[in-house]
């Protein structure tokens, strides 16, 4: 099982919104970093939002002001409040999560399409 579970994904229509939701599975992981990750078809794999236990949250330019991500550090939760989607969202979503040994764990993904 991966260590990330993701949640959430879904069809919606442009100009809708989504909420995404990550939690880590088995035993307790010490996790600094946790994010959302996307990879259009046909695209790379880009960061769409990151949130460490300590500092800036981080956006990508093209989901500031639309996307919220939002942590609890003692559950080792992280969601992802999508608004104003547009098609161009449309990816597979990816929860991530690094803990302070500079370990990476991601998700298996969750659909995320937006139609017109």
């Amino acid at each position: 099982q991966a260590p990330l579970v993701e949640s959430g994904g879904g069809l919606v229509q442009a100009g809708g919104s989504l909420r995404l939701s990550c939690g880590a599975s088995g035993s307790a992981l010490s996790i600094n970093r946790m994010g959302w990750y996307r990879r259009a078809p046909g695209k790379q794999r880009e960061r769409v939002a990151t949130i460490p236990r300590r500092g800036s949250i981080e956006y990508a330019d093209s989901v500031k002001g639309r996307f919220t991500i939002s942590r609890d550090a003692a559950k080792n939760t992280v969601d992802l409040q999508m608004n104003s989607l547009s098609p161009e969202d449309t990816a597979v979503y990816f929860c991530y999560a690094a803990d302070f040994r500079g370990v990476n764990y991601w998700g298996r993904g969750t659909q995320v399409t937006v139609s017109s």
